[in-house]
């Protein structure tokens, strides 16, 4: 006796509070709007009709906000973070103790199904989110969900595209890009033979694959490789596919209890399929499909359809405590209107033959055993098999969960193994697939193995394998065959039916034996076969008449259809037509053209005129200032030949090798090249206008036709650095130099800088070394007091390196580095003389002080213990008084902070062999510098490098006193002293003046005191 549902149900007038019904027909972005709109909230959950569609919303909300943050849970996978913030599920799947702001179910209009549309009207009625809840489907259920959740909200979502009857077509005439609807697996496997003998072959989907096969099938048709999908209604739902039209074969199916006319809901739900986003799509009859009425055209094209009366219902609300009780609350009946119980499912069938089992009644004697045993009987039917054989395996999973506590792990790997071969035929294969969906369907309980994540990965993996074998069989199949019907017309010489599509495949009674890609023919790799030449032959005729149309439209075709790839073939369309070889100069190459024989006659000259006209053209528009060069006649002389060479360097030519001409420059004939953009660099002569990336990637390859070829190490590389305008990039040894150089850069140790960035350094490294301190203006940046300078920012920044790659750069162009003590800030403390105590000057007098003249004071003496003040340094008697200007910095037992200092010198490549010598005894007497006790000459210590230059520059101070005093050390006696130079005038107004003046002032007190 059926009994009728306690009130089981929040109270029915508040169930639509925070509830929103997105409703439209396909096409519409419900799914998507629901995604953004859940990712909006700080936590989500969404449930999906189809593993399948929950795998590939689960990859789109990870791309957008990490793993971490999102969980997937179907019947046969789980994927749990630690802390996840949004949920994809299965409808089925779907946990009911989690809180989240935002809840979604798609596909709400499956609550009318016979078979799982119970569980989705329980979560209608009984899932919500704290914040909002989103039901999304079809617009059929309105009037059904606004009965049962009164005060809802209702956003309606027109279609993107239009969707238009396209009438009937036979299969041998189906459009590219469709799909071919049938209702069995025999029928799906039939048609897809006739399409692969007539257009190259098929991808099949069907409800029975496994996920990841009909994953690998979609992939296959929107790929592109095949045009054409056979199908089931399994692509009704959870399939985003790139479908132009659909065709029915048939419109009658068998729904699990018998056969019947698929409604016209269902159908739209199909035909949707085609067109996606803003594109238009269309649908019709093929096959053994009889003709739509106007009447269903017109409901499927404006989508108007029956509403939705009734939703499946049945009591989730059960009663554990014995095998009766949980049978009666299964029984009970809806009491809402809009509600009907649903008929009796696998699991029920399952439960009712365990109430039979004396030994199943023996063992659930309490509520958790009962309540395991339900759980026990909802294991999917995969296979397929008769409900007795089902339920055997269901009960004996119950026995070993009861006895032993798990399943045996000997037991379900014996299982595992015996489903574990990829050998076979399509059919064993899809048996296999489903035997193991039901032990990783075991596996993803977590109170049923063992080890249960060991089991996860060992089921994922048998059923990977098997799906992948699955894959082959079917593209084996239905992709790669040659057909009987071609092969018996052949036989015939029946005349074949020959066609040259748009997209240049050449089909031969329907069947593609190649392509015609620009003006060559490219035949089929699979066309080896006998009939191969055959097939050719034929389809001699329609490929001259399409080559002679082609030549005329390349002819016509604007310069913007031609383009010069980095691999040296010119394109058009994106279709070869040509390719460089090299000329007599490296800026002339030739065009050869890439055509078969029969391009002839008129049409090969007219395209070979055309190419030629295109390539002149982009040289000119590119490299055009060469062009002028070369043809300049008022460049003359050493000019001309300078010229000359910067044209067959392709705008960058080394200074170095030229260096001899451009001394003999005169400033008319620079002003020459200058007026043709040529620019005298610090290293190169190059035309600016030609770095940047276009020239210099067309000069690469021009350059690399005339000097090794386009095969050389680099050219995979080069031109798309050069295309990028990096300023350094790091140096490939493999590389040729010259090719660098082509490319705009040069090569600087363990860098390649470009061209002009290099310039650019010189001009920052000129100044800061020309630089003296006292000189007006600001002081450059890495200017130091001598002749070098130091590394700046600006200079890092510029060449795009620092540190040791920087360094490298810096001697390839012949720069020195020496370490020296790093300068001490100046702290101008001043003081009057009255404050110099001569006491504290050894060997000195107290001197008469001028009260306005001002010194730096003498910091007192400290003792050698003492480091926290400066040293006093001494003044020796009779010296010459100099102006401190700045403190002497603290001596301290370490040493002293040291800067690197860079100074100029020949490039690496110009530099003699070093030579070591050992110091000189002169040398090491003025240095006090001894040898070591036994040690050699050649192993006497060398005083530091910039030691040896103070010590050079006093050496010739000295020698230029003595001259200065008539005192040469020259014997030959008609040695003139070279006159000295007249001393500029110190201007008055700066430090120094007023120190000679103080010093002056007192000598004279000093000697007025005497």
């Amino acid at each position: 006796m059926l009994k009728t549902s306690p009130k089981s149900f929040a109270d029915p007038s508040r169930r639509g509070r925070g509830v929103t019904a997105v409703l439209g027909p396909t096409n519409t972005g419900k799914t998507h709007l629901a995604i953004d709109r859940m990712l909006a909230h700080s936590s989500g959950m969404i449930g999906l009709p189809l593993r399948l569609l929950a795998r590939e919303v689960y990859q789109r909300c990870v791309a957008r906000v990490g793993a971490d943050n999102v969980a997937l849970i179907t019947g046969e996978e789980k994927i749990l973070p630690k802390n996840p913030r949004y949920w994809v599920s299965t409808v089925e799947a779907m946990p009911k103790d989690i809180d989240v702001a935002f809840i979604a179910i798609d596909e709400v209009q499956l609550a009318a199904d016979f078979e799982r549309g119970h569980l989705f009207t329980d979560r209608i009625l009984n899932l919500r989110g704290r914040e909002e809840t989103w039901l999304l489907g079809a617009a059929t259920v309105r009037g059904i969900l606004g009965k049962l959740l009164p005060g809802m909200d209702v956003i309606q979502r027109p279609r993107l595209s239009m969707l238009t009857f396209a009438g009937e077509k036979k299969l041998t005439r189906l459009p590219r890009r469709s799909a071919i609807v049938a209702f069995s697996a025999n029928e799906v496997y039939a048609i897809a033979e006739l399409i692969r003998r007539q257009s190259g072959g098929a991808a099949v989907v069907l409800g029975a694959l496994s996920p990841r096969t009909r994953n690998a099938q979609v992939a296959l048709f929107q790929s592109g490789d095949i045009d054409y999908l056979v199908a089931t209604d399994a692509i009704g739902m959870g399939l985003n596919l790139d479908v132009d039209h659909v065709a029915f074969a048939s419109d009658r199916k068998f729904d699990g209890y018998q056969f019947r006319q698929l409604s016209a809901a269902e159908m739209a739900q199909i035909a949707g399929r085609a067109g996606r986003a803003q594109r238009d799509g269309t649908f019709g009859t093929t096959g053994r499909c009889r003709p739509f009425e106007a009447d269903l055209v017109e409901r499927l094209e404006t989508h108007t359809f029956e509403p939705v009366k009734v939703l499946q219902w049945r009591n989730h609300d059960l009663d554990f405590s014995s095998l009766r009780a949980l049978d009666a609350s299964l029984a009970i009946i809806p009491r809402e209107e809009g509600l009907t119980r649903a008929p009796v499912a696998d699991d029920m069938q399952v439960l009712e033959r365990a109430a039979r089992d004396p030994e199943v009644v023996d063992l659930a004697r309490n509520a958790d055993a009962i309540r395991k045993l339900w759980a026990v009987c909802q294991i999917p039917d995969y296979r397929k098999v008769a409900p007795a054989a089902h339920s055997e395996l269901v009960l004996t999973l119950y026995g070993f969960l009861m006895r032993e506590g798990s399943i045996p792990a000997d037991w379900i790997a014996e299982q595992v193994a015996l489903a574990d071969r990829p050998e076979g035929d399509i059919d064993t294969l899809s048996n296999r697939i489903a035997q193991v969906r039901t032990w990783t369907f075991a596996a993803n309980r977590p109170d049923w193995l063992r080890d249960p994540e060991h089991w996860q990965g060992i089921t994922r993996a048998v059923e990977d394998r098997l799906s992948d074998a699955l894959h082959e069989r079917l593209t084996q199949r239905f992709v790669d065959r040659r057909t009987s019907v071609l092969m018996r017309r052949l036989r015939e010489n029946t005349r074949l039916e020959t066609e040259v599509k748009e997209n240049g495949e050449v089909v031969v009674e329907g069947h593609i034996i190649g392509r015609l890609q620009g003006f060559e023919f490219i035949a089929d790799a699979s066309g080896s076969s006998p009939d191969a030449k055959a097939l050719r032959a034929a389809a001699q005729k329609a490929l001259a008449g399409e080559i002679e149309k082609r030549a005329d439209d390349l002819d016509k075709a604007g310069d913007d259809k031609i383009v010069l790839a980095n691999d040296g073939l010119l394109r058009w369309s994106g279709e070869p037509v040509a390719k460089l070889v090299a000329g007599d100069v490296a800026l002339k190459p030739r065009p050869q053209l890439i055509a078969d024989e029969q391009l002839t006659g008129p049409s090969r000259d007219k395209v070979a005129a055309r190419i030629e006209k295109w390539l002149d053209a982009h040289i000119e528009k590119l490299l055009g200032p060469l062009n002028a060069l070369t043809k300049a006649e008022d460049v003359t002389g050493v000019a001309r030949g300078i010229a000359f060479q910067l044209v067959e360097s392709l705008g960058v030519l080394d200074r170095l090798n030229v260096a001899d001409e451009v001394k003999g420059l005169d400033q008319e004939a620079r002003s020459q090249l200058r007026k043709y953009g040529v620019r005298f660099g610090a290293y190169h002569i190059y035309v600016p206008a030609l770095l940047k990336p276009a020239p210099r990637q067309l000069a690469l390859l021009l350059w690399a036709l005339k000097h090794g070829g386009l095969a050389q190490k680099g050219m995979s590389e080069l031109p798309g650095l050069a295309a990028s305008g990096r300023t350094s990039i790091p140096n490939d040894k493999e590389i040729q130099k010259p090719l660098y150089r082509a490319a705009g850069y040069r090569v600087a140790g363990t860098r390649a800088v470009r061209v002009d960035i290099l310039e650019r350094l010189a001009d920052l490294i000129r100044p800061a070394i020309s630089w003296k301190p006292g000189a007006p203006g600001e002081k450059p940046a890495g200017a130091i007091d001598g002749f070098g300078f130091t590394v700046s920012v600006g200079m890092t920044s510029l060449a795009g390196s620092a540190g040791e790659d920087f360094a490298s750069i810096l001697k390839a162009l012949g720069y020195r580095m020496d370490r020296r003590p790093a300068p001490v800030e100046p702290k101008p403390e001043t003081t009057t003389a009255e404050e110099i105590k001569p006491e504290e000057v050894p060997g000195t007098e107290p001197l008469a002080t001028d009260p306005v003249a001002e010194v730096s004071p003498a910091p007192p003496t400290l003792s050698s213990g003492d480091s926290s003040m400066p040293q006093a340094p001494a003044i020796a008697a009779g010296a010459e008084v100099q102006a401190v200007t700045e403190i002497t910095p603290p001596t301290t037992s370490a040493e002293p902070a040291m800067i690197e200092v860079w100074r100029p010198g020949r490039p690496r490549e110009q530099r003699k062999p070093d030579r070591k010598r050992p110091p000189r005894k002169e040398e090491a007497k003025a240095d006090g510098v001894a040898p070591q006790d036994g040690a050699p000459a050649t192993e006497r210590p060398r005083p530091e490098r910039h030691e040896r230059h103070e010590r050079r520059d006093k050496r010739g101070k000295d020698r230029g006193k003595d001259r200065g005093k008539g005192q040469s050390k020259r014997d030959n006696a008609n040695f003139k002293p070279r006159p000295e130079r007249p001393e500029k005038p110190i201007d008055p107004n700066s430090p120094f003046a007023a120190l000679m003046a103080l010093k002056e002032k007192l000598l004279s007190d000093k000697k007025d005191g005497n």
